[in-house]
This record gives C-alpha cells, structure tokens and sequence, in this order.
C-alpha cells in the first residue's frame, strides 16, 4: 500500500545571505517548473526534476485540521502526483509565462534539537534561480508543525514567509 500524502504543507521561507549552503550539501538537483494556472490563492504546477516529473495543486493557508483557512501563510494545502516525464514535457509546452529554472541545493538542519517522537529529520531546501530570476536565493524549510524549533545556519538571512512576492507562482 503507498504511503498516504500529507495534504498540508507547513514551510517557512528566507532569503539566503552567502553560498555557504553548497559547502554544506548532501545533494542537489535541476528543477524546471511552470504554471498551468493560478489565482486566487490556487495554484497547479507541472515540475521536472532531474529524470523525476510531478503534477502539484496548492491552495489558500489551512490550518492543522486542513479544513479552515487562515492568515498565517505558514500551512497549505498541497497535492502532488508522480507523472511521467514525457507527460511534463507535454503540459509544460501550456505553462503560463513565467517558466521557473533552478538549482535545488539539500541542507540538513544541524545542531542539537529535541526531536519528538513521529517528527521528521529536517532539511533546508536552497533554491538558486536561473534564467530570468538570476541571483535570487531562498531557502525553505518544511515543518511537522508551525512552532516546530529549527536551527539556522549562517546563511539563513530575513524570513519572508507569506510575504507573496516570494511565493514560485509569482515570480
């Protein structure tokens, strides 16, 4: 039986202040990513990465039950799918303007934490922009819940979290 998606998403976003994040990498990976549609606080995203491909729907802040919205741009609602590649491809030729090319860069959260029982290990998700967005670096973290402590390192600059600007569909 697969394992069942999580439907909420709890992230945090900064900006990133060096490049000390590559030194510190267990891994990364070339994502190319567009819009089929957005609005409303919706978005449906088709996503190649590396030989990986993936159909995501995101909507408005949820809270803990996923049910209610609400204004704290920490949770949402997300669903994401496995597709094909070539399939990707396909539906990235209907993308919206805006495509999004970038380096994906895997940071472990170090340091000493209390770690409860059923939470997962964290990592930073550093994503170095190409293209049209060259120099733009942010780094995310997803969280089990929205007051989880994490550790920053060096690099983690000013958090924009919510802030709208900053959300990929809006880039």
């Amino acid at each position: 039986m697969p394992k069942k998606q999580r439907l909420v998403e709890i992230e945090r976003k900064f900006l990133v202040t060096s490049d000390a994040y590559k030194s510190q990498a267990v891994k990364h990976y070339e994502i190319i990513q567009g819009y089929l549609a957005k609005g409303e606080g919706r978005t449906i995203r088709v996503r190649i990465q590396d030989n990986e491909a993936f159909l995501t729907i995101k909507g408005g802040a949820v809270t803990g039950d996923g049910l209610r919205v609400t204004g704290s741009g920490l949770a949402r609602f997300e669903w994401e799918k496995a597709i094909d590649v070539q399939d990707a491809k396909a539906l990235l030729q209907l993308a919206l303007p805006g495509m999004i090319e970038k380096t994906r860069w895997i940071v472990p959260c170090k340091g000493e934490r209390l770690k409860v029982k059923g939470e997962r290990e964290l990592f930073w998700e550093v994503d170095e922009f190409h293209g049209r967005l060259e120099g733009r670096t942010l780094a995310e973290i997803e969280l089990d819940y929205e007051d989880q402590a994490f550790l920053k390192p060096d690099f983690i600059g000013e958090e924009v979290t919510g802030q709208k600007e900053y959300y990929n569909a809006n880039m």
